[in-house]
């Protein structure tokens, strides 16, 4: 059975979508194609966010007859609501990454994580996307002796592997950043910033240019195997076939797949912006325009956008919002951090959905021939699944599983689901006042 569809959740979310900072590009065109009923294809793609975008551009570039089906809107998931923060590398370190998968595999996942911001770069030089952005790198703020260590260690590793990063003194990070209370941290040169709604509304017109047919406000209900094909069928009672199916629901996954609802925590991420800030005031934030992730449990992240605001995000309650006073705590993390910003305006908020694996990295299942999902950004959505849909395009046309970043494991629930996000619940409020300890 699958589970239903949360429409408190959609509402809600639809209601703080005029509240968010991105934009939609001036020239933007509609570009679904409504399901006609009967169709056959190569493959269908559930889901129209970063990855699914990805993975029906390159797969339709590839020969592949290409249908997208999205239950919303384009860009009304994570992938346009982010905080636009283009991270390279995984939550894990290059030796821990040979250390835990392998000499062999552990090297091209190295060389695939290294290259997620290029893929996005690049994507937007060569196809002249409307979207703003910025390469200007990315900064990971340490509060405490320790997680000043762990930065070091993780420069080091990148740098030697060719990777431009350095360590930043406590002069050095608070002349970049501008903001109170980290004693260093560790740059990394190859990341960036951008606008993802804008991103992720410019993959879908590559992707329809390509031969993509994106239907959206149409929801997925049932896949079913036969003869060797895959049957989907929707809520408005439409059904095609394809020969592959690809899930790209990620945070948003229901009971499609048996199980894999389960195999996630969904976490609501939230993020506020101020109004366009001083100059006498902006000259001394960002003043580079970097990214800035820090290192507490409960991580802060903050950027500029193209319009001077100073965009600020971290982890939201665990039920959705009712009130601006749910993102209060970012204001308070916010004049912590800048106190010049005591009486600056919040003039946007929004939130968005994201999904955490209990390991912390993504996940990669088949659990039937044909029948592909991907769960698990960890905070580096945007260029991990600009990649990894490729790479599942590259599946999809070819089935080499060399052409897979990750291996492909078994669908396994969380034990007791039910209760994970009680539990989650309990260890952000902890964690939280033990940040609170570290200040």
């Amino acid at each position: 059975m699958n589970e239903p569809v949360d429409k408190t959740f959609i509402q809600r979310q639809a209601a703080t979508i005029g509240m968010q900072l991105w934009q939609v590009p001036a020239d933007a065109a509609p570009v679904s194609q409504p399901l006609e009923g009967g169709e056959h294809v190569d493959l269908v793609v559930v889901g129209a966010g970063i990855m699914g975008l990805s993975t029906a551009l390159q797969a339709a570039r590839r020969g592949l007859s290409v249908r997208v089906i999205e239950a919303q809107e384009i860009g009304r998931g994570a992938s346009g609501l982010n905080g636009g923060q283009v991270i390279p590398g995984l939550k894990y370190d290059p030796d821990w990454l040979i250390e835990h998968f392998g000499e062999q595999r552990g090297k091209r996942l190295i060389a695939f994580a290294a290259g997620t911001a290029d893929s996005v770069f690049d994507l937007i030089r060569t196809e002249r996307l409307n979207v703003s952005h910025a390469r200007n790198g990315w900064i990971q703020a340490a509060h405490t002796d320790t997680a000043l260590r762990a930065a070091e260690k993780r420069a080091q590793q990148w740098s030697a592997r060719g990777v431009n990063a350095s360590i930043l003194s406590p002069g050095e990070i608070a002349a970049k950043t501008g903001a109170l209370g980290y004693i260093g941290g560790w740059f990394d040169r190859r990341a960036g910033v951008i606008d993802p709604l804008a991103y992720t509304l410019e993959l879908g017109r590559i992707a329809a240019e390509a031969g993509a047919r994106i239907a959206v406000n149409e929801r997925v209900t049932r896949l079913t195997r036969h003869a060797g094909a895959w049957r989907v069928e929707t809520a408005g009672g439409r059904s095609l076939v394809a020969k592959t199916v690809v899930a790209a629901a990620n945070a948003y996954s229901d009971g499609l797949i048996p199980g894999l609802a389960r195999t996630i925590v969904p976490l609501h991420s939230f993020q506020i912006a101020t109004a366009p800030l001083p100059p006498s005031i902006a000259s001394s934030i960002l003043p580079g325009g970097q990214a800035v992730s820090d290192s507490r449990r409960i991580l802060i992240y903050f950027r500029k956008s193209p319009d001077g605001r100073l965009m600020l995000g971290g982890r939201g309650r665990m039920s959705l919002p009712r009130s601006a006073a749910d993102w209060a705590h970012l204001e308070r993390a916010m004049t912590r951090l800048f106190p010049a910003l005591e009486g600056v305006a919040i003039e946007r908020r929004w939130f968005g959905r994201v999904a955490i694996t209990p390991d912390h990295l993504p996940h990669l299942h088949e659990p039937q021939d044909g029948l592909i999902a991907a769960v698990g950004c960890q905070g580096r959505g945007v260029g991990l699944m600009t990649s990894l849909g490729a790479r599942i395009a590259e599946y999809a046309a070819t089935r080499d599983p060399a052409a897979l970043p990750f291996p492909v494991s078994p669908i396994r629930p969380i034990p007791f689901h039910r209760f994970r996000r009680v539990g989650v619940a309990a260890a952000i409020a902890w964690y939280r006042a033990l940040d609170a300890l570290e200040r």
